[in-house]
């Protein structure tokens, strides 16, 4: 028996971020057959009837719709998340020069919604904010676009907010905790050690069978993704960059290898957005409804 990775064995998969994950790789709301659906999840370890409820569910939320029986796509409201999920293969074009200053918002919890303040935070946190104070929440403004596009990035995520500015000049005692606020040495370890894991598992590959092969891309790929999405893209003083870009260079080779995998599952005439990859979580989480 082949000894899969133990990052890759850990994960967890439910059958309702299985469902959005499958969906989310099919080409502009591509349509699934329920039975593909299921034949995924058995490969995965997911009971059928598990799938079958939870598409049930996710419809009624919104993230899947059916408009035939037994044909399933995205819904829209897994969209914006999902795009945001997709963009992690160009996440470093996101990226620009940093001049020191920083993006940040008031974000006061709200005992009266809590749902949306939970929202909220899972949304800052995506796009690399974290407290400065109780409610100021900041990163570095080295992303394209600065103070405006990061609040179109909140609008679209249905993050919910108040005032969104720059701030600068920072006493030295500020600035310091400021940049402390991420555990820049365990990103860069988290960096070198997924590398490292999808170059093994990209070596184990060809002795696996197909099914084994697509099991363990979806589970470690999902780990890399998700890793690359929730990266707080922090600038050059702050970390060390070449690692970052090392790790997204090595997933987008882990990407292609993944989708040869799964091209059988999904027909020889669909071209996967991606590789099926366990990062269906973040959807359901971060959904508004």
């Amino acid at each position: 028996m082949v000894q899969r990775s133990k990052q890759a064995s850990r994960a967890v998969i439910s059958a309702k971020s299985l469902a959005i994950d499958l969906l989310s790789t099919m080409p502009a709301r591509y349509p699934v057959p329920v039975g593909s659906l299921i034949h995924a999840a058995g490969i995965l370890g997911i009971a059928e009837n598990s799938m079958r409820v939870a598409l049930v569910r996710l419809r009624e939320r919104g993230l899947v719709e059916s408009d035939e029986r037994g044909l399933y796509r995205l819904g829209a409201s897994a969209g914006p998340v999902n795009r945001h999920v997709l963009s992690w293969r160009s996440i470093e074009e996101q990226i620009g020069p940093w001049d020191g200053s920083w993006v940040a918002l008031e974000a006061a919890s709200s005992s009266a919604d809590r749902g949306a303040t939970r929202r909220r935070q899972r949304a800052l946190h995506l796009i690399g904010f974290r407290p400065l104070t109780r409610t100021l929440h900041v990163r570095p403004n080295n992303l394209n676009g600065g103070v405006d596009a990061m609040r179109q990035r909140l609008d679209t995520l249905g993050a919910g907010h108040g005032p969104v500015f720059q701030l600068s000049e920072f006493d030295a005692e500020t600035e310091t905790l400021a940049r402390e606020l991420w555990n820049a040495r365990a990103l860069e370890v988290g960096y070198r050690k997924t590398c490292a894991s999808l170059e093994a598992s990209a070596k184990r590959m060809p002795g696996l069978s197909n099914e084994e092969a697509m099991s363990e891309s979806f589970r470690l790929g999902g780990e890399a993704v998700r890793q690359i999405v929730l990266d707080p893209l922090l600038p050059t003083p702050i970390i060390d960059t070449k690692a970052r870009r090392a790790l997204v260079k090595a997933m987008q080779r882990y990407d292609r290898l993944g989708r040869r995998y799964w091209s059988a599952w999904a027909g020889e005439s669909v071209e996967l957005e991606r590789s099926p990859a366990a990062v269906g979580q973040m959807a359901s989480g971060l959904s508004p409804v």
